[in-house]
C-alpha cells in the first residue's frame, strides 16, 4: 500500500475534483442546497426542458446514473419531469441514450410530454352539474334559553 492512499490523499484528490467539477465551492454549496447531493460524472445529455443527465460508473448500480433538473423549476421539482425517453435511460431499460438510439419510434400521433400537473393549480378539474350524493353533516345549533 502506497504512502498516498495510507493518508487518504487520493479521497482528498476526489473531494477536490468533485468541487471543481460542480462549479467551485459557491456552485457546489448550490447543488447540495437544491439536490442533497454531490456528485462528479459525465454529461450524457440534456431534454428539451434543460434537465441533465450524467453517468459514472465508479458508482454502485442504480445509482450510477442521475438526472439535475433545470434551474428552471427552482425547488419545485419532482420524478414527472423526466422525459419517458430519459426515464427508460435511467431506469436501465436501455443502454443508448435518447440521442443516439436508432431504433426509437417518432410517430404523428405522438404527443409532447408534459408534466403531472396533479396537487397544483394547474391540475385537472372536471366540472360537473350533477348534485353530490353525499353532503356534509351539520352539527345543530344549540338553541340559547
Amino acid at each position: 500500500m502506497s504512502l498516498g492512499k495510507y493518508l487518504a490523499l487520493d479521497k482528498i484528490a476526489n473531494f477536490f475534483t468533485v468541487i471543481k467539477q460542480n462549479g467551485g465551492i459557491r456552485g457546489s454549496l448550490y447543488k447540495m442546497y437544491r439536490q442533497d447531493d454531490l456528485k462528479d460524472g459525465v454529461l450524457v445529455g440534456q431534454d428539451e426542458f434543460g434537465n441533465k443527465y450524467y453517468e459514472n460508473p465508479r458508482f454502485f448500480f442504480g445509482r450510477n446514473r442521475w438526472v439535475e433538473y433545470s434551474d428552471n423549476f427552482n425547488m419545485d421539482y419532482d420524478g414527472s419531469q423526466v422525459t419517458a425517453e430519459w426515464f427508460g435511460w435511467l431506469h436501465y431499460k436501455t443502454d443508448l441514450p435518447p440521442h443516439e438510439d436508432p431504433s426509437r419510434p417518432k410517430y404523428k400521433w405522438m404527443v409532447p410530454f408534459t408534466e403531472n400537473m396533479s396537487g397544483t393549480t394547474g391540475q385537472y378539474t372536471p366540472y360537473s352539474t350533477t348534485r353530490p350524493k353525499i353532503e356534509p353533516w351539520v352539527p345543530p345549533r344549540k338553541s340559547s334559553v
